[in-house]
């Protein structure tokens, strides 16, 4: 059934779910001769009996034939979808009936029996709102876990992911309890349990967290296989997920990983290698996952994408390189095949796969030596097939199916290109190769009872967690835990509960706690309104509007609801400057524009808000040094007039052989500040609620001429030569930007320049920013932080996004503190529209790109307003991820004191957007949030005292501190709160006073950190310090200055 006749059937059936009125003898009569005929009807026998054991809750997720058996016949190898999508038109003629005769037990027993098909065809989210309904009208009747968990889900998907982790950890906690839902076995409760725990993995690999991650992952396994009868399903599912972390996590949290005692990796053979590791694991889920096209594809791409990696790594031998390669190109053509040509592809998640297949196999093609026009074609097929994708997700639903066949004809073009051609498979049904049936069927040793000992592990922090929120049902009755509904709301700022409270200085933290009578603190008095995110730069009215703005297509399964009301309370803690803001062109510093807490007009506030769900990183603040210009730097080389621009003539033009989406600009002076700002933002924000008072402040007395050449790092030899083949021994006494002033760069041993120290080889490129083959190798290996920076930096040559809408080649970058690594993948990426968002310095776009995390979530890019050279971006990326390194383990801290509070800031990523093998442009990407933004903490002794999250804060800073052994603190605390900071907090552009990097304007190096301690933190600790029993700091012996 085409996508349009879908959802107008769903449209009725919400518009009746919505109607509610008592039935009349005629619509019960008209239920009673739809169900007869869907029961009288052969074709349907299966599927009434399916309807019968679902209102009978014989099973909490629907299973598939093959799901739970051993042994396998031809019978088995069908899949429900493929039931569900031959009769969809009766199963919803049944729900329309049933909703308006108010038999709510079969309506959603049919809800349940069409969820899985309709979330693989984007329509979970009228599907939901149904589901919602009939719950509110019949709060008696049980929903099953599977449409709880699917609300999770969209909440991932679309951004909330505060409301998705609440949903899982009453899951966990309440073994499997939702609403009126009765289980038939403990096994059955096990299987929830197992699949939230799974789902909640998934969100911390969203964050970055991959040893956590990986830790809930491996506890499903555990869940899975120990069932009396295991779940293939279930088990494919999760090995998929794991090679995926494994794939992403550092060498030191994979260390860590393997050799915990609750872990054997042994399931997988080999552990030589976490790649290794990670690419049994895909080949396992394929194998376990065999008789459905989507999970084959979805696990073959994954493991294509770990055999491609390890070819790159620094242990393959290159004598195996080759092998391993061809590997990859297998399973890639393998999840090509999973669909024959004009056969139709309904899911959104499915579509993206193939595109990401598609890609990677001629990638894969490139380093096998294909001739280069046949790449070069394959390339551009991809290219304008993430363009089609990225407005099917975007498109009416009537636009969709011709979208989704014109994807499919130019995936089918790169197949021909590269010549995919079918493979040896005897087993019909299956949709894998006879070579992959030889895996090994690992036994393995796992029971219940030690599922529910792993689950115990993580009792006290799902405990914790569903205290911070009432998730009972208010329609059921009493006692009854969570629901569908329970969560349909934005879960606010502030708590009530005493469970929310911060202790008293000396008091442990309580664990629970009734509700309290007080209200929340008074908010400022100077709201705003807003119809943007969460970046949003407001306006001055002080006044509330109803917003009805649509988020980013991710899918409609995680669309929220038509119209959502938003509030926006005038941002204050503010981050004025960055290094733009420092001075003008002439060198003459910046004065704040008003007085503090006066108010202004729209686009001096706008200004001054800089963080928020798509952050104000827009206007962060970059700890990197203005470095001077140097006219001889040998980084460059000379400009040439056909590309290249002096800055301040007005004239700029494409790079050589640019398609035009970005372009280079020269410049040997500093930029003055943009005051840009765009009021009319187009994405909806949930809510800004900040203190009109506190804003991050500049180091005034920063000298703009002082000489910071021994942290500048060194530069290539020569003007037309560069590469990471020419890093060898930096010079005596030279510095990179992280290391300590006196001190020689020490080589990273994970480091494929440090490692290879190879002289110049023939056939270097003649411009900085044209990459070789050794480059690729370097960047696809990984490389430190400091070689990076040698091979890309530059004082003259900067980059700004010029158009939008367009598909580009790109290196995918990602950055670890813990191994002071940069690790890039080829991908392609997609710059979508302008956001209708930015701040003093940068502005948030849309993007998308095929190796993104979750394939479903929107991401947010970040580009800045005025043409930039790449290390501005690179060091915004090494900066938030410091932070979420630091934060880590501050969170395991609080965890040994059983405080289960946990903070995390968002992982930040670069994109080197490519022109052939040219870099034409860079933006850093970070996934999309949506909720209610505060600001705690500024930058100097400034603090938002109404949240008493702040204080999780502030002892987060003394942890930092005492941590980085007393060289670094991060300030600037910015993001998602939720219950005081008695729940989840989610942060995003930090900053980090550190005399480990060069001083600069909003790192104010020693006196940053005396301004944290004794004016911030203070000379007394609260309670959170004394619980982790940090000890105390004593007052510095400087004098802090009287004014900045």
């Amino acid at each position: 059934m085409v996508s349009l006749e879908v959802g107008d059937l769903l449209e009725d059936c919400l518009r009746a779910a919505r109607l509610s009125t008592h039935s009349t003898e005629a619509e019960r009569l008209d239920f009673c001769l739809c169900r007869g005929q869907t029961q009288d009807d052969s074709l349907c026998a299966e599927l009434a009996s399916l309807l019968h054991d679902s209102m009978e809750m014989k099973w909490p997720f629907v299973p598939e034939k093959w799901q739970y058996k051993q042994s396998v016949s031809a019978n088995d190898k069908t899949n429900l979808s493929d039931l569900t999508s031959t009769h969809l038109t009766q199963l919803l003629a049944v729900l329309k009936a049933s909703i308006v005769a108010q038999e709510a037990g079969t309506a959603l027993s049919v809800v349940f029996l069409v969820d899985r098909f309709l979330y693989w065809t984007d329509e979970s989210s009228r599907l939901l709102k149904i589901t919602k309904l009939l719950h509110k009208h019949h709060p008696d009747t049980p929903v099953a876990p599977q449409l709880v968990i699917r609300q999770a889900r969209v909440y991932l998907n679309s951004g909330k992911l505060r409301k998705a982790e609440y949903i899982l950890s009453s899951l966990i906690n309440n073994s499997g309890s939702t609403g009126c839902w009765v289980y038939h076995s403990e096994s059955d409760r096990a299987l929830v349990q197992a699949v939230s725990v799974q789902v909640r993995g998934m969100i911390l690999r969203t964050l970055g967290l991959w040893l956590e991650a990986a830790e809930l992952i491996w506890a499903s396994l555990v869940g899975y296989y120990a069932l009396p009868q295991p779940d293939k399903k279930g088990i494919g599912a999760s090995l998929c997920t794991l090679a995926n972390i494994l794939v992403s996590m550092n060498e030191q949290d994979f260390n860590a990983f393997r050799t915990s005692p609750d872990i054997d990796l042994s399931l997988l053979g080999d552990r030589s290698h976490r790649l290794l590791s990670a690419a049994q694991a895909a080949k396992m889920a394929v194998v376990y996952s065999q008789y459905t096209s989507l999970y084959v594809l979805t696990n073959v791409a994954t493991q294509g994408t770990c055999l491609l990696s390890y070819s790159f790594s620094v242990d393959c031998p290159a004598t195996q390189r080759q092998s391993f390669l061809l590997q990859a190109r297998e399973a890639f053509s393998i999840g090509l095949l999973t669909k024959a040509e004009g056969e139709l592809v309904t899911s959104k998640q499915e579509l993206h796969t193939f595109l990401k297949a598609a890609y990677s196999l001629t990638v894969t093609h490139k380093w096998l030596g294909t001739p280069s026009s046949v790449v070069a074609k394959a390339t551009e097929a991809c290219q304008k097939a993430l363009a089609h994708f990225c407005d099917y997700s975007n498109a009416e639903t009537q636009h969709k199916d011709s979208l989704c066949g014109e994807i499919m004809q130019l995936v089918a073009q790169v197949k021909l290109l590269l010549r995919v051609d079918p493979f040896n498979n005897s087993e019909k049904g299956s949709f894998i190769p006879d070579s992959y049936r030889n895996i090994e069927d690992t036994s393995v040793d796992f029971t219940l009872e030690g599922f529910a000992e792993v689950m115990r592990k993580f009792q006290k922090y799902h405990a914790s967690l569903c205290d911070t929120t009432n998730t009972n049902c208010k329609g059921a009755k009493e006692g009854v835990t969570l629901c569908i509904t329970a969560l349909g709301t934005t879960i606010g700022t502030e708590c009530g509960t005493e469970a929310c409270k911060v202790p008293p200085k000396g008091e442990e933290p309580q664990q629970g706690g009734s509700r309290s009578s007080d209200g929340p603190p008074p908010q400022t008095s100077h709201m705003c309104t807003t119809l943007g995110s969460t970046d949003n730069l407001g306006s001055t009215e002080n006044k509330k509007r109803d917003v009805s703005c649509k988020i980013p297509a991710t899918s409609s399964s995680n669309a929220s609801s038509d119209s959502e009301k938003f509030e926006l309370i005038r941002a204050g803690i503010e981050t004025l400057v960055t290094e733009e803001d420092w001075m003008s062109d002439g060198g003459v510093m910046l004065q704040p524009s008003v007085a503090e807490g006066e108010v202004q007009s729209l686009s001096q506030l706008a200004i001054e808000i800089t963080s928020s769900s798509l952050s104000d990183s827009f206007g962060s603040q970059s700890s990197w040094e203005k470095i001077p210009a140097d006219l001889n730097s040998p980084t460059t080389g000379k400009p040439q007039p056909s590309s290249l621009s002096k800055r301040g003539t007005g004239q700029s033009s494409k790079s050589p052989g640019s398609d035009g989406s970005f372009f280079h600009l020269e410049t040997l002076d500093t930029e003055s500040n943009d005051w840009a700002c765009d009021p009319t933002p187009k994405r909806p924000v949930e809510s800004l609620n900040v203190d009109p008072k506190m804003e991050t402040e500049v180091d005034s007395r920063a000298n703009p001429h002082s000489d910071l050449s021994q942290f500048v790092p060194a530069q290539c030899e020569t003007s037309t030569e560069s590469s990471f083949e020419m890093l060898g021994d930096p010079p005596s006494g030279h510095q990179s930007s992280t290391d300590s002033p006196g001190l020689p760069q020490v080589k990273n041993p994970l480091c494929f320049s440090c490692l290879r120290n190879s002289p110049v080889a023939a056939g270097v490129p003649q411009s900085q920013y044209v990459l070789s083959q050794e480059d690729y190798r370097a960047l696809l290996a990984g490389v430190c932080h400091a070689c990076l920076l040698k091979r890309l930096h530059s004082d003259e040559t900067q980059f700004k996004l010029k158009t939008h809408r367009s598909a580009h080649n790109a290196l995918h970058l990602k950055f670890s503190k813990a191994t002071g690594m940069w690790t890039a993948r080829e991908t392609c990426v997609y710059i979508g529209e302008p956001m209708g968002i930015q701040g003093k310095q940068r502005t948030a776009i849309w993007v998308q790109f095929l190796h993104q995390e979750e394939r479903l979530s929107s991401y947010v890019g970040k580009d800045y307003l005025k043409p930039k050279e790449i290390q501005f971006h690179l060091k915004d990326v090494e900066r938030q991820m410091t932070a979420q390194y630091y934060v880590t383990e501050f969170n395991k801290s609080l965890y040994d004191k059983e405080v289960m509070a946990q903070i995390f800031f968002i992982p930040s990523e670069a994109l080197l957007i490519l022109n052939g093998d040219e870099i034409a442009g860079c933006v850093t990407v970070e996934p999309f949030m949506l909720g209610d933004f505060v600001k705690l903490t500024n930058n100097t002794g400034k603090k938002d005292k109404r949240f008493q999250a702040t204080e999780y804060g502030l002892a987060f800073g003394h942890f930092t501190y005492l941590f980085s052994d007393c060289q670094e603190v991060v300030v600037d605390l910015q993001g998602w709160v939720t219950a005081n900071g008695k729940g989840l907090t989610y942060l995003t552009d930090p900053q980090i006073h550190s005399t480990k990097t060069p001083k600069g304007p909003s790192n104010f190096a020693d006196r940053g950190l005396r301004y944290f301690l004794e004016e911030q933190h203070g000379p007394e600790c609260n309670g959170i310090c004394q619980l982790l029993k940090l000890p105390r700091v004593l007052r510095q012996p400087h004098v802090l200055p009287q004014t900045l």
